[in-house]
């Protein structure tokens, strides 16, 4: 193969620099990054082979032109491997794991590349730098040092081994979870199984299992998240009981797809990696870069609000309990399986709500353009066209260009919204192209979400958690987006991890947003718009349930916490479930009717994903969220001088400066914590 064959070897010739995924292939990949790898360490030693002294521009500058042709192939390749991991993408990933671990390594912890960086880095002061190049200057220091630049060889060797290690095995696990979570999906027989769900959702439920040649049965595929939206409407306990269970069981049956060994070693080795950087383990080693600090921070936080949490959560069940008693002939205790489906029941008799019937309302192309896109054109005055001239990595994904209001172009926007048994689950935001003056790059971001995709001439119908999945990834978008920096190091969404939510939760301000639900919350038949009274009603529930659903969330974060603070000596663990509960029990969130958003097992936020000991980090974020949406009530709110000011001042800086600074620029002062305490009705 060469450089004339592999299309990821030159750049694309497509707008904004889009991967010609048409023309990529599987075997493209290795060789590409092979070549990749080979070029950034040859641009990495024309820095350090630099006779004159270390200068910003010799320095700092080069490096962040250097790994440009990497960046274009991982970006291209992870985009893939996330949202379309066939066997034979999921092979190559496994390959590439180390290989990337370790040449990131051999970048990071070069030797006389600190040196050059800590010399620009001692004279900063002295220096004409701007604020964007003083900032590059102390995060390359600051990231270097805490990555184990500034240790002695033998450590770096160590370290180098221990990184090649984890990244193995998050890739392990990943794999394992997306396999089981197929295995796992639950099979029923007949429609009168799943009684009480919709003829759109049975639809997707018959095209799920169609595609897995089980025809004439219905297959309900498993969300990334313990519960599941199928649970508030079947009416069948049993098969209520099943779709939990499979849920549940994921990652931790005794097979191959078992990932409590896994995690467990996962586990071991940051908190030696942690304790071979200096630190008592992982847990400080990552807050100590993230605007929290310290785990005691993060700590802190989490049981100030666990405490009224679980007590909110004991009211809501208690409702639901005497719903069950009322309206069974048989009453049985309310267990994890019943509280979705009774909790529609206490909000129907409660606000007269039924949040299933309210799909209709929610047809996803109306809600992505008379929503979604509405709502950022009112307040950016930017504007979205599909472009079906560009293809991105999967058919299901449709291209979008941003522009300006003057015209200019922004960048593409891709969306992926179906599921499929390839796309690893969950939702999220990812660059393909960063944006950068100094690469002359403007970006290409995609969402992916996991919607069902229904039957032949079907309407998507989502649900409101669903559409709330949806403006949230947008957030992250826009913020992707909207970043203007020179160096690539600050581009789109690479901020701290526990701000990095921050942009993305403002965003689903607009949802219930009057004039925003207004345009997208229409009959998908009639085109009559939502009942105001059911508005109103909506908005009424806010608060309602909760307790469960922050209950579920910390005690997601705390189990996070919880096994990234052992130290060393603490981590030769064996067993999973007991180290849950103990932690649970701690915290006092250790309610099986309300089990962990996440459980280990099946936590790729944390075990393959980039929130290990940071999936704090939504909550900690939503200090400054619900202190953000006070500031666009109180600002006149969906008007384009503040969303001009928003972006100028937070999303389009990117990561070029303290994000908390960057806050108290656009807020005037720092966050203050009680509109998130009565957001969730916490401050009684």
């Amino acid at each position: 193969m060469t450089d004339a064959t592999n299309p990821l070897l030159q750049p694309s010739t497509l707008p904004y620099g889009l991967p010609d995924y048409r023309a990529i292939k599987p075997e493209h990949y290795l060789p590409a990054f092979q070549a990749g790898f080979e070029e950034h360490l040859r641009e990495i030693a024309r820095i350090t082979m630099v006779r004159s002294m270390p200068t910003f521009e010799n320095t700092f500058e080069a490096l962040e032109r250097s790994g440009e042709l990497l960046d274009r192939v991982a970006h291209a390749f992870y985009t893939v491997s996330s949202a379309d991991a066939t066997p034979e993408i999921q092979a190559i990933d496994e390959q590439l794991a180390p290989l990337m671990a370790a040449h990131q390594d051999a970048i990071t912890l070069d030797g006389p590349l600190y040196w050059r960086v800590r010399q620009v880095y001692e004279q900063r002061d002295a220096l004409a730098l701007d604020p964007e190049q003083r900032y590059l200057v102390e995060r390359h220091h600051r990231e270097m040092t805490h990555a184990g630049a500034a240790l002695d060889d033998a450590a770096k060797e160590q370290l180098t081994a221990l990184n090649q290690k984890l990244s193995t095995l998050t890739n392990t696990f990943e794999r394992n979870l997306l396999n089981d979570t197929n295995d796992l999906a639950v099979v029923f027989d007949s429609a009168s199984e799943l009684d009480g769900l919709s003829q759109g959702e049975l639809s997707a439920a018959a095209r799920s299992a169609a595609d897995r040649g089980l025809d004439g049965k219905f297959l309900i595929t498993l969300p990334l998240f313990t519960g599941h939206p199928a649970l508030a409407q079947t009416r069948v306990r049993e098969s209520r009981r099943r779709i939990m269970a499979a849920s549940l069981a994921r990652g931790s049956r005794d097979n191959t797809h078992d990932n409590r060994p896994v995690l467990l070693e996962i586990v071991r080795l940051r908190a030696e990696r942690a304790s071979l950087l200096g630190y008592d383990s992982h847990a400080a080693s990552v807050t100590a870069d993230e605007t929290a600090g310290t785990p005691d921070a993060v700590e802190q936080m989490l049981r100030r609000l666990a405490a009224p949490a679980a007590r909110n959560a004991l009211a809501e069940r208690a409702a639901l309990q005497a719903i069950v008693d009322e309206t069974e002939p048989t009453p049985f205790p309310v267990e994890a399986h019943d509280w979705a489906f009774y909790t529609e029941r206490v909000r129907t008799a409660r606000y007269d709500i039924d949040s299933s019937a309210l799909r209709p309302w929610f047809e996803a192309e109306r809600v992505l353009q008379d929503g979604v896109f509405f709502a950022a054109t009112r307040l950016y005055g930017v504007t979205f066209s599909e472009r079906e001239d560009l293809v991105a990595y999967h058919p299901g994904a449709r291209v979008f260009e941003v522009r300006d209001p003057d015209g200019s172009p922004v960048g593409l926007y891709v969306l992926d919204l179906y599921t499929r048994d390839s796309k690893r689950g969950g939702a999220w935001m990812n660059a393909i192209v960063s944006q950068s003056r100094l690469r002359g790059t403007a970006p290409v971001v995609v969402n992916n979400l996991n919607v069902p995709l229904p039957g032949e001439g079907e309407p998507t119908l989502l649900t409101l958690d669903e559409v709330t999945t949806l403006f949230h990834e947008f957030g992250h978008a826009l913020h992707g987006l909207f970043a203007t920096v020179t160096y690539p190091h600050f581009a789109g969404t690479n901020v701290f991890r526990d701000f990095v939510e921050f942009p993305s939760q403002v965003n689903e301000m607009w949802i219930l947003w009057p004039e925003v639900l207004d345009n997208y919350a229409r009959h998908h038949e009639t085109g009559a718009p939502l009942d105001p009274a059911v508005i109103e009603r909506l908005r009424a529930t806010e608060t309602f349930d909760q307790g469960h659903a922050t209950s579920e969330y910390l005690a997601a974060a705390w189990l996070d916490q919880a096994w990234h603070r052992l130290s060393v000596e603490g981590a030769g663990l064996d067993d999973v479930t007991g180290f849950e509960a103990a932690a649970l029990t701690d915290i006092g969130l250790h309610d099986p009717a309300v089990p962990t958003r996440y459980s280990s097992t099946y936590f790729a936020h944390v075990f393959s994903g980039g929130y290990s000991a940071a999936y704090y980090s939504y909550i900690w974020s939503e200090v400054l969220d619900a202190d953000t949406v006070d500031w666009f009530h109180e600002n006149g709110g969906l008007t384009r001088e503040n969303g001009d000011r928003f972006r100028e001042r937070l999303l389009g800086v990117g990561g070029s400066k303290d994000p908390l600074e960057a806050y108290r620029d656009f807020r005037g002062r720092d966050a203050e914590i009680e509109p998130l305490l009565k957001r969730r009705g916490l401050d009684s």
